[in-house]
């Protein structure tokens, strides 16, 4: 007989009772021991959708699909958290999300800055109609919010049936909250006492520095675990028997930019350590996958059940929470986590009937043709050889500060800039360009900055840069697919400087890799003075590469580098590699190029 929400509530009433004792001394029969009174629910959680509606990859026009085949986007969710409703009954789930929902795709993008949710009659945003249709209960707020300025966050806010929250979102002025810091809910059981479960949903400290030019002076983000401490205590003294933390925040301990706040990026796992009361925590921001994982707290001893699914709504966590009436109260006696794949589901039709408009819009404003390229570039080589496609990132870098400095006290210093490779498979084709071609390269929302920086420290900030290769020595056979992402760098970890020359000797150690560095032909000068056009993130210390979060800022943009790029494309009307491209840096063994 399947199981759904009549026989469900039937048979959670008794799972798990007490058995009746029988066969006591002298043959009299035992009085039967009284059931205990048990409860079942599960939360579901998503995180780090990024404007992922549907299966589809709008920097390439087509169906996504990556080297395991995972599939994207709330549409196939949404055929996972039904399902999960039918097999559990829907008064017995709760479904909440870890942050990160309105940026990442040009979905999302279409809809904040092309035709934005701000505009008088503006639209209402598709991650907001999606996750409205679903049925979600609560969302902590991701840095991500942040990108597209607050009344953009404020607008997508009120479009929401559900609250963000965010207990460490704070008015700058007053410190009090500037979102909800928790949401309580109440689950129905079959004994007449509800089961309170409340929500606290924690966001990322990193916002002050990455989204400094929107939210400077307006909020301010204390650590989570201070706010946790303060927030699970009141929690629990209003009655909740159920603690759950959203918190848009890894669980590894660590921080991508250093020194640069007093606060852990990646702090869940200290939350759970440190924090009694907390239940269980929905994990976010990191982009990996834990299907479970249990940290001990210090003051109780018990686990804390942490899970973080994979993002852009490849996974759907699962918290199975078994509560036990016992001295008048719930209490929790078992919480196990799992994650579902949305690759075993096909989409819900009703959110592609939903959204199929919008979907439409969005496909035909990426084919718009801006341009022609007289070559084929790629990115596929780009994370070990000099090419021509990244070189087109830093050349339209380097001329957008140049011409901003023209005049100015900095304006005769020579310009160089940074890029990665973001995506392997970003790709211009020869003939015409279109706006997804160009917004290919930057899937992120990046803005540009121009920082003063001396040739002593770029030189330690390439050595920072070029331990992202694995050491090689010397005569050993090279395989480019085991060469990059040393110690877990990812790819955008790794900066090429655009208008130096050098070497990165692969068979030397990590900080000591940089040879033959050079600028216009003679050695670099220690103390010579450039302007470095960077990107936001890296210039408020995201990587903690060395110097440039604390060098002199001398000019920054408001537009996504991005849209320079499709700007700079529709200006110039063809794309030509001759015009920029050059091989200035080259990996290297003993002096011997290694490609």
């Amino acid at each position: 007989m399947p199981l759904n929400r009549r026989t469900f509530l039937g048979t959670s009433a008794v799972a798990g009772a007490g058995v009746a004792i029988t066969g006591a001394v002298g043959g009299a029969p035992a009085a039967a021991a009284p059931r205990a009174k048990r409860y079942s629910f599960t939360v579901m959680g998503t995180t780090d959708l990024h404007g992922n509606v549907f299966n589809w990859d709008y920097f390439t026009d087509k169906e996504f699909d990556d080297k395991a085949h995972n599939d994207v986007g709330l549409a196939k969710i949404s055929t996972l958290v039904e399902r999960v409703r039918e097999e559990k009954g829907r008064r017995n789930t709760l479904l909440i999300d870890a942050g990160d929902t309105i940026q990442g795709t040009q979905l999302s993008y279409y809809y904040a800055k092309v035709d934005p949710i701000t505009a008088e009659r503006g639209p209402v945003h598709p991650m907001a109609q999606a996750m409205n249709a679903i049925g979600y209960d609560a969302a902590a707020l991701g840095n991500h919010e942040f990108n597209y300025g607050i009344p953009v966050l404020r607008k997508f806010q009120q479009q929401c049936d559900f609250p963000l929250l965010g207990a460490n979102a704070l008015d700058a002025k007053t410190l009090r909250p500037a979102f909800p810091p928790y949401s309580m809910h109440r689950l129905c059981t079959p004994f007449g006492r509800d089961v309170r479960v409340a929500v606290l949903g924690l966001t990322n400290p990193g916002i002050a520095i990455w989204d400094k030019a929107n939210v400077s002076g307006k909020m301010v983000f204390p650590g989570l675990e201070e706010q946790a401490a303060k927030w699970v205590p009141k929690l629990r003294s209003m009655g909740a028997d159920v603690v759950i933390v959203s918190a848009h925040s890894g669980s590894s301990g660590t921080s991508s930019y250093g020194d640069q706040l007093p606060y852990i990026e990646n702090a869940a796992a200290l939350v759970a350590e440190q924090v009694p009361g907390i239940d269980a925590i929905l994990v976010g921001h990191a982009h990996t996958e834990i299907p479970e994982y249990r940290v001990k707290n210090r003051a109780t001893g018990k686990d804390v059940v942490l899970s973080e699914p994979l993002k852009w709504g490849q996974r759907l966590t699962l918290f199975d929470f078994d509560l036990v009436w016992s001295k008048g109260r719930w209490t929790v006696e078992k919480v196990g986590a799992e994650v579902l794949n949305s690759n075993t589901v096909e989409e819900d039709p009703e959110i592609v009937k939903l959204l199929g408009d919008e979907h439409a819009k969005v496909v035909a404003y990426v084919n718009q043709v801006i341009g022609t390229s007289t070559a084929v570039m790629s990115t596929a080589d780009a994370p070990w050889k000099d090419e021509p496609i990244i070189d087109l990132i830093n050349h339209v870098q380097a001329e957008t500060v140049r011409a901003a400095l023209a005049g100015g006290e900095y304006g005769s210093l020579p310009v160089l800039s940074q890029a990665s490779c973001f995506s392997r498979t970003a790709r211009i084709p020869a003939g015409q360009v279109t706006i997804k071609d160009a917004a290919g390269l930057y899937p992120f929302e990046n803005t540009l900055e121009a920082r003063l920086l001396t040739g002593a420290q770029l030189k330690d900030y390439l050595e920072f840069s070029a331990r992202y290769y694995v050491q090689t020595p010397a005569g050993a056979p090279v395989d480019p697919s085991k060469l990059t992402n040393a110690g877990g760098t990812p790819d955008y970890n790794y900066d090429a400087v655009y208008g130096l020359s050098y070497e990165i000797d692969i068979a030397k150690p990590a900080g000591s890799r940089i040879v033959n560095l050079s600028f216009e032909g003679k050695p670099l000068d220690p103390a010579a003075r450039f302007v470095l056009a960077v990107n936001n993130y890296r210039a408020s210390g995201g990587g903690a590469f060395p110097h440039v979060a604390g060098t002199k800022q001398l000019w920054a943009n408001s537009d996504e580098i991005r849209n320079t790029i499709i700007q700079w494309v529709k200006a110039q009307g063809t794309v030509d590699p001759g015009h920029f491209a050059s091989v200035d840096w080259k990996l290297t063994r003993d002096g011997v190029p290694v490609f």
